[in-house]
């Protein structure tokens, strides 16, 4: 089995892997000060929940936004398992990742996940729109290369600091309210979130298209990606694990 880990900005996604096959998956708040004893406790706390013995578990990949906590999620599976972990970078997924970034060392790890799961699923040229707490748009170009792309604020993000800023808001779900004029302020805030995230992502995406001369797939994920995915005229394609998809195939090929 393989131990695939996304720790995000808001949350930590944890795959466990069976060959090619997603055996389990788990989400968990990320938290900035967690030791890796913690780390430890939590990951043992979930494989024992559904009955899987650790020694089964013969690798572990990680991508990290979050420097504060790649060290102690490191050393928390190292520990448990007994074996290196598998970091993602530019430089460790060079033989699937193709870039013309200036510097790639600055592409998160997160992105180039997503790339390479695109590459892998959907062939090139491809688009990723990745919905997390930064909406990220990941461009893969006809000859295979990551180029570049857009990092613009989320929609939890966006809908937290409305919620903050206006006494008379409290947190609201955010799904498709199927209705574009409101008819109480629950639907209102979600047609402004869900469908203003739908429309941002419709015109950045004709931006691209508009930029590279020729249109592609566009592929959403992310933890929001089914809702905006409906109210988008652009997305192609839908598949929310693509960034553990793409920590499988990164790991398969070292």
């Amino acid at each position: 089995m393989l131990l695939a880990v996304d720790i995000g900005n808001t949350q930590t996604v944890i795959g466990l892997y069976e060959g090619e096959e997603l055996r389990f998956m788990w989400r968990m708040a990320t938290s900035k000060p967690h030791t890796a004893d913690e780390v430890r406790i939590k990951l043992l706390a979930y494989l024992s929940a559904e009955g899987v013995d650790a020694k089964e578990i013969r690798g572990a990949v990680l991508a990290s936004v979050v420097p504060r906590l790649s060290a102690s999620w490191v050393e928390a599976c190292s520990r448990m398992l007994a074996r290196d972990v598998l970091v993602v970078s530019a430089e460790s997924a060079k033989s699937l990742f193709k870039t013309r970034y200036k510097n790639p060392a600055e592409i998160g790890a997160d992105r180039i996940a997503d790339a390479v799961a695109a590459v892998s699923l959907y062939e090139t040229p491809v688009v990723v729109v990745d919905f997390g707490t930064a909406t990220n748009i990941e461009v893969i170009d006809d000859e295979g290369y990551f180029i570049g792309g857009i990092i613009a604020p989320g929609m939890e993000t966006s809908a937290a600091a409305l919620f903050s800023h206006a006494a008379r808001l409290s947190s609201i779900e955010l799904v498709d309210p199927l209705v574009a004029i409101g008819r109480t302020t629950e639907e209102a805030v979600q047609a402004g979130v869900v469908y203003g995230e739908a429309d941002r992502a419709d015109g950045l995406i004709r931006r691209i298209f508009a930029e590279l001369g020729y249109e592609a797939p566009v592929v959403a994920t992310g933890g929001l990606s089914a809702a905006v995915a409906k109210a988008s005229s652009l997305i192609t394609e839908v598949h929310p694990e693509l960034t553990l998809e793409g920590l499988r195939l990164i790991y398969a090929n070292q």
